[in-house]
C-alpha cells in the first residue's frame, strides 16, 4: 500500500516552563494545520503516562506531497523555528504505512 505517508516525534522538553512554552506553541500551530491542511489526516500531541517532560506527535498524511505542503506553511516554519528552545533532544521516525484502519480506509 503506498497510500499515506507518517511520522512520530518524540520531544524532550528541558523544564516545565519550557513544556509549558511548548504546549503553547503547539496549540497555535494545529490551529493552522486544522484550517488550512486538507492533506493531513492526523496531527495528534500526546503525553506519555508518567512523562511529563515528553512530547509525542503523531503525523498522517494523505502522501508525502500533502507532507511537503505542510512543512511549507506559515505556522508550521514557526514552529520549527522557536521549538529548539524549548528542546533538550528530538527523535523522527518516518513511516510508511502498509495497512491499517482510519479515516477513508477500509
Amino acid at each position: 500500500m503506498s497510500e499515506g505517508f507518517g511520522l512520530v516525534v518524540r520531544f524532550s522538553l528541558r523544564d516545565q516552563e519550557s513544556a509549558t512554552a511548548f504546549d503553547e506553541l503547539c496549540a497555535t500551530t494545529l490551529e493552522g494545520i486544522k484550517s488550512a491542511e486538507p492533506g493531513t489526516l492526523a496531527y495528534v500531541v500526546h503525553v506519555p503516562v508518567g512523562e511529563p517532560l515528553v512530547r509525542v506527535f503523531y503525523e498522517l498524511y494523505a502522501d508525502r506531497a500533502a507532507f511537503d505542503v505542510h512543512e511549507a506553511q506559515p505556522h508550521t516554519k514557526r514552529f520549527l523555528a522557536q521549538r529548539d528552545r524549548h528542546l533538550a533532544d528530538v527523535e523522527v521516525t518516518f513511516l510508511d504505512v502498509i495497512g491499517g484502519k482510519g479515516a477513508g480506509r477500509r
